[in-house]
């Protein structure tokens, strides 16, 4: 569909449209400045969750030196670079201090599997999620169904419509610059394969967002499903120079 304002023109102000009005309208009330070393942990991670939003959902599938998988859901979680191919997933400490199996897991050199959540099985997904002991399979518990990886050892992925076998790039320590505290860890993923379902393709290669039906996390526990989408080409200098400059003229002038 078109994006919200089609006949936007370079300089165009945000108050040049009713919705663009009502937005602006907000400000008469205020605004609230936290600083952030005089807030709880509580209240920082609940800004963070809901402010920057929405944050794509994965749910990542590792192995145990003996064996024993385990699957987690994590939406601190977003793409890189694209050559190499890496992405990311942020992984706190578990409320004891401990670390997560899955960190653990994730060093041990035997890959790991980071799959898209769709829509279909957000409650799937969600169960993985539980706090459970080491020894508790998660793949069960879910009802979630395994797929063998191409060549990352023994590992299993889910069966989605979008899953990447990876390889740990490099992972940080993230410690508070006070305290010194270890409080997560920044995990960064070499994708080595893309598993993309045929059906969830477009013509163009891309995937099918209204197929896919990807699910995004908004805030404490909500969540978001992908509606309608809109395309809007990022402006090229090479032809839109002349509509550029002539704008910059209008509004040097006014």
């Amino acid at each position: 569909t078109q994006s919200p304002n089609p006949s936007w023109t370079y300089g165009q102000k945000v108050d040049a449209t009713p919705a663009g009005k009502d937005w602006l309208a907000g400000e008469s009330a205020g605004w609230n400045v936290y600083n952030t070393a005089e807030m709880d942990k509580a209240n920082i991670r609940k800004l963070l969750n809901s402010g920057i939003a929405p944050r794509p959902m994965t749910i990542v599938s590792t192995i145990s030196e003996d064996g024993v998988e385990n699957l987690a859901s994590f939406s601190w979680f977003n793409t890189v670079t694209d050559y190499p191919p890496v992405i990311s997933f942020g992984i706190n400490r578990n409320p004891a201090g401990r670390l997560k199996d899955t960190t653990r897991n994730l060093k041990n050199g035997q890959g790991f599997a980071v799959n898209i959540i769709s829509e279909a099985f957000i409650e799937n997904a969600n169960a993985a999620a539980v706090d459970a002991p080491p020894d508790v399979d998660e793949w069960t518990l879910s009802g979630l169904t395994k797929e063998k990886c191409v060549r990352l050892h023994s590992l299993t992925r889910q069966r989605k419509r979008f899953s990447m076998e990876c390889e740990l790039y490099k992972s940080i320590d993230i410690t508070h610059p006070v305290t010194g505290e270890h409080t997560s860890t920044l995990i960064l993923a070499h994708v080595k394969y893309f598993h993309v379902r045929k059906d969830m393709l477009t013509g163009r290669g891309a995937v099918d967002l209204i197929k896919f039906k990807p699910v995004g996390r908004v805030g404490d526990i909500s969540y978001a499903r992908v509606g309608d989408t809109y395309r809007m080409p990022v402006p090229l200098w090479a032809q839109e120079e002349g509509k550029i400059q002539e704008a910059l003229k209008t509004l040097a002038s006014t």
